[in-house]
């Protein structure tokens, strides 16, 4: 494929990726990729992975299911020998080829997707910002001042 300089792009079902499949709340869905097999101007083979899509997770605030965006792009260079890693161009991440020289193409999207899964699912205004309005309505005008005390303190 790096020799031809191949290039795929096309949708993946969420259900086809098994791994991934565990962190999701449900597996309808699809995710769009690209991947483009080439060797750069330093010998190095590498491909560049592209996904992008929703993901259905569940918010850790809320535990509502909401679709979280994700885009990922990284250039992974192909090594042979975990001693060819430390002389990666800046950029490359590495990806180990097995001995038989095959990779599954699944398997590469959906170790981006993976990574790209965010640590603590939360809907981005999952209800922290209402419920802090709402605590800071009710407690402002009830505000103690802890420094009222020193009002009452003369200096000597």
């Amino acid at each position: 494929m790096v020799t031809g300089r191949r290039c795929f792009t096309g949708r993946i079902g969420l259900e086809a990726l098994t791994r991934l499949r565990d962190s999701l709340a449900h597996a309808d869905g699809t995710v769009g990729y690209s991947l483009e097999f080439d060797v750069d101007g330093f010998d190095q083979p590498y491909v560049e992975v592209c996904a992008s899509g929703e993901l259905p997770l569940v918010c850790q605030r809320t535990l509502e299911v909401y679709l979280q965006p994700v885009s990922v792009s990284q250039r992974l260079g192909l090594i042979r020998r975990e001693e060819q890693e430390a002389a990666l161009p800046p950029g490359y991440e590495p990806f180990l080829v097995p001995a038989d020289g095959l990779v599954a193409l699944a398997d590469l999207i959906e170790d981006e997707l993976i990574l790209a899964l965010p640590l603590v699912p939360a809907r981005a205004g999952g209800g922290d910002e209402e419920a802090g309005r709402e605590a800071g309505e009710a407690g402002h005008g009830d505000r103690v001042n802890p420094f009222a005390a020193l009002k009452t303190l003369k200096l000597q």
